[in-house]
């Protein structure tokens, strides 16, 4: 759930933007529909409860980070996998052995402004080279999920880019 335009999927609008996640009861919501194994054994075996993550905005013209969000309920199995309906149905997925799990989110807050991934790949590439905090942000250096963990470091520096005018 991170497009912030439409796009239709089996005669179904995706569309899933920060500004969706804001107009939710509580700005809360189930993160669903994410079919990649290593994003859902982050998802399933690492987030916890009170962590917080980025929103971050993919399949769109600019992907990047848009806001902040906090882990409400950690990973559970995704019900869309089961649903012949619903555009992540999954026919290999079983009931009594699921594949794929979600977690819940609350939006903590909108960053200042948008920090587009062309940024945070031009970052990474200067401290990768120099050092910089950026040097081994997961994001570029194991494959390009936007489910992957950060370190305390890592997330600090993006809050700031994101609370700063673009350099």
């Amino acid at each position: 759930k991170s497009e912030p335009e439409t796009r239709i999927e089996n005669g179904v609008d995706v569309k899933f933007g920060i500004d969706d996640l804001a107009l939710e009861s509580d700005q809360t919501a189930c993160w669903d529909g994410v079919r990649n194994y290593q994003a859902r054994n982050f998802m399933r075996d690492r987030m916890r409860v009170g962590e917080m993550g980025f929103f971050y905005h993919s399949n769109c013209k600019e992907p990047g980070i848009a806001g902040i969000v906090r882990v409400v309920k950690e990973g559970y199995v995704d019900h869309t996998q089961f649903d012949r309906k619903d555009v992540h149905y999954d026919p290999k997925s079983k009931k009594d052995d699921p594949k794929w799990f979600m977690v819940d989110v609350k939006l903590v807050r909108k960053l200042k402004r948008f920090v587009p991934l062309s940024e945070l790949k031009a970052i990474f590439q200067k401290h990768s080279s120099s050092g910089g905090t950026l040097a081994k942000l997961a994001l570029f250096c194991s494959a390009r999920l936007s489910v992957q963990p950060l370190t305390q470091e890592e997330f600090d520096f993006i809050v700031d880019l994101g609370e700063t005018k673009a350099t």
